[in-house]
């Protein structure tokens, strides 16, 4: 029985852990950011204490609860960057990464928000943003991307896929997937286009890329 405690007490720990990630994904996705960590260990059936414990800050929890979608963000930017076609590589990252948030409200609130003091969200935004501008630029100088196209655009499409609203899941994912095809129709480098008034300037956005 003694041998067997440590490995109960580990078993349970995991389940707590898990249960409290859940939770605050929940919550974080319908609530936004701001939720309490009272509520993230009354939603998970854990005390106070317990979400402590294993989290002792929120930024810890922000940043372990997206950990996964962090990881799929920065393997879809670099398989994008990856393809010796810079237009199709940018096609690919606009169209996976929406359908990644699309799949996550409360991901894409982390990723947009300003908070610097969630280092792994910020250093994944960062790195995202960075990617994403050098790949956009090598799609413009081989005359597939309109030449007004600048960094807050990719901001913006990230914002308007956040108010898509479905009644499930899988409806969520194809309006995203049609939202990113009319996005990227008007990225597209063509005579008939005219050019885009300036950009506004996004709070969560990197320098302008042009």
């Amino acid at each position: 029985m003694t041998d067997r405690l440590p490995h109960t007490l580990r078993s349970d720990a995991l389940d707590n852990r898990e249960r409290i990630l859940d939770a605050a994904r929940a919550l974080f996705s319908t609530d936004g950011l701001d939720v309490p960590m009272r509520e993230v260990a009354r939603r998970a059936g854990v005390g106070p204490a317990t979400l402590y414990r294993h989290f002792p800050t929120k930024q810890m929890l922000i940043a372990e609860a997206f950990a996964d979608q962090l990881h799929a963000c920065r393997a879809i930017v670099d398989e994008g960057c990856a393809d010796p076609d810079p237009w199709r590589g940018l096609c690919l990252v606009i169209e996976r990464i929406c359908e990644l948030h699309a799949r996550d409200r409360g991901f894409t609130e982390a990723f947009l928000s300003t908070y610097p003091e969630v280092k792994d969200v910020a250093a994944g935004r960062e790195y995202t943003v960075k990617a994403v501008a050098e790949l956009a630029q090598r799609a413009k100088e081989a005359g597939h991307l309109r030449s007004d196209f600048v960094l807050d655009d990719l901001i913006l499409i990230l914002m308007a896929n956040k108010g898509i609203h479905a009644t499930s899941t899988a409806s969520q994912v194809k309006a995203s997937r049609r939202f990113a095809g009319l996005a990227i129709q008007a990225f597209e480098a063509c005579p008939q286009h005219a050019p885009l008034p300036p950009a506004a300037r996004l709070a969560s956005a990197a320098p302008d890329s042009t």
